[in-house]
């Protein structure tokens, strides 16, 4: 079964442009796969301006997100694994939904035995 992760972040996403507001990524910038602006970083996390008057080519896809911007005037293609992905959300009021953090894909222990979740996982930000 694919991953709901990729849906939920295209909706939100475009639920966020419909109403004029910047959507923002918050992104686990140490995941191995990720291509960001080292400079940018903050304890590992990196906030990322998807709004389209910033960026350029931007993909949604189901494994992972590619666009166009410039940090420091600098141009820069950023990619990041969904998996990479904690929250979307719109920067002037917070709305959009924050992802439990994931095991990378990439890591080499497998990931502990979980019990069976009895509610989801995911919470929407209000």
């Amino acid at each position: 079964m694919t991953s709901l992760k990729p849906y939920l972040i295209r909706s939100i996403y475009e639920w966020i442009i419909d109403n004029n507001l910047t959507p923002h990524l918050l992104v686990d910038a140490e995941h191995t796969s990720a291509i960001l602006p080292q400079d940018f970083i903050e304890d590992g996390k990196i906030v990322l301006n998807i709004r389209p008057a910033a960026i350029q080519g931007l993909s949604l896809g189901n494994e992972e997100i590619e666009f166009n911007a410039r940090f420091g005037g600098k141009p820069m293609h950023i990619v990041t694994p969904i998996t990479a992905v904690l929250a979307i959300y719109a920067k002037e009021n917070g709305k959009g939904m924050i992802f439990d953090q994931e095991e990378h894909d990439d890591d080499d222990e497998p990931p502990p035995a979980k019990k069976p979740a009895a509610k989801p996982n995911l919470r929407i930000v209000k």
